[in-house]
C-alpha cells in the first residue's frame, strides 16, 4: 500500500510540474505572437500612410 501511495503521489507531483510549464510556457507564445501582430500591423499601417 506504502509503495502504490508513493507512486500516485508521483504521478500527480509529474502532472502538476507538466502543467504548469505548459501554463508558462503559452503565456510566452501568446505574448510573441500579440508583438508579431501589433508588428505586422504597424507596418500595413506604415504603408498606407506613404
Amino acid at each position: 500500500m506504502h509503495k502504490r501511495a508513493q507512486s500516485i503521489i508521483e504521478y500527480v507531483l509529474l502532472f502538476v510540474i507538466v502543467a504548469s510549464a505548459i501554463i508558462v510556457t503559452n503565456k510566452y507564445i501568446s505574448r510573441s505572437m500579440n508583438a508579431r501582430l501589433k508588428q505586422i500591423q504597424e507596418e500595413l499601417n506604415y504603408k498606407d500612410n506613404k
